[in-house]
């Protein structure tokens, strides 16, 4: 679609966007890819230089309209989101294409059915990873997500603190199992897991279940669409991170998004000098690790010590 600009009064005036305003509110909280569009509609308006008022102004709206919009809390259609970077002066259209792409009702996702079982936060891992066409993830003290045995992770969580209840222990297990499937299928993700030395050592279970989590390693990572990079205790120059760090690449560099996993609860990050400073960290990272033949070498060994 192409949109003319006509002068009045030195501005540019834009099209009414037929059917907009019937679309209304979101009924709940905005899910992480809604939050993501308007986040990414508010960096278009403040590139092009122009306050929320400015902006809902350019485009016919209120600015009260703008600011739902711009914090995922009202629908925004293909034509709105043109109409905006039209409105902003955006020439990049693989970045406007991706955003056109966000917009709209999706059906449910798998994970809406934990929303009333796990906290938010955690529920949303399984979007951001859902959205993702490759994703990064550097550990430390603990084993990936995505590449953890059933046994391994009900172990783990049996460690938390404060203890879970055993039917929380395992709405998590089941959850953390479903989201292995994006490695799976006839389009797996490109997935890189980055793990120290200590992840693959601190016990969780008994020496069976860390025996069966290191072998599951290693055949993970002989798939083609998965890399298991080992680093190894004696590497001096680790640039130590105490949370894990999981970068999940975008349609476009724009839409990359950082996920860093508290004891409290999961941030996701898409400042441009964040996604800069995690890119550098992990690879400062896999700088420091070992090539995959020889980090399945080394799990090898290390499982055979069990």
């Amino acid at each position: 679609m192409f949109y003319a600009f006509h002068s009045c009064e030195g501005r540019a005036s834009l099209p009414h966007v037929q059917g907009e305003e019937k679309v209304v509110a979101a009924s709940g909280p905005p899910t992480l890819r809604q939050r993501r569009l308007g986040t990414e509609l508010r960096k278009l308006r403040e590139r092009a230089g122009l306050s929320s008022t400015a902006g809902a102004a350019r485009i016919g709206v209120q600015q009260a309209r703008m600011s739902m919009m711009e914090a995922g809390r009202h629908g925004v259609s293909e034509d709105r989101v043109r109409t905006l970077a039209l409105a902003y002066s955006c020439d990049d259209s693989d970045l406007v294409e991706a955003l056109t792409a966000m917009t709209g009702r999706r059906g449910r996702g798998w994970w809406d059915e934990y929303r009333e079982l796990l906290p938010p936060s955690l529920v949303e891992v399984a979007e951001f990873e859902a959205d993702a066409t490759g994703m990064r993830v550097g550990v430390v003290v603990t084993m990936p997500g995505l590449v953890q045995t059933l046994d391994h992770a009900r172990a783990a969580f049996r460690q938390s603190v404060p203890a879970l209840r055993p039917h929380e222990i395992e709405h998590r297990v089941s959850f953390r199992i479903k989201r292995q499937a994006i490695l799976f299928g006839a389009s797996p993700l490109l997935y890189t897991a980055i793990v120290h030395e200590a992840a693959l050592r601190i016990r969780a279970g008994s020496p069976d279940v860390m025996r069966d989590q290191l072998l599951h390693l290693n055949e993970m990572g002989e798939r083609d669409n998965i890399r298991i990079l080992v680093v190894p205790f004696e590497q001096v120059h680790f640039p130590a991170s105490g949370q894990p760090i999981s970068y999940a690449s975008g349609p476009v560099p724009h839409l990359d998004t950082v996920l860093l996993d508290f004891d409290h609860g999961c941030e996701f990050l898409d400042a441009e000098a964040q996604l800069h400073r995690y890119r550098s960290v992990l690879d400062r990272m896999e700088e420091c690790a070992l090539t995959p033949q020889k980090s399945r070498d080394f799990i090898r060994c290390l499982a055979k010590d069990l």
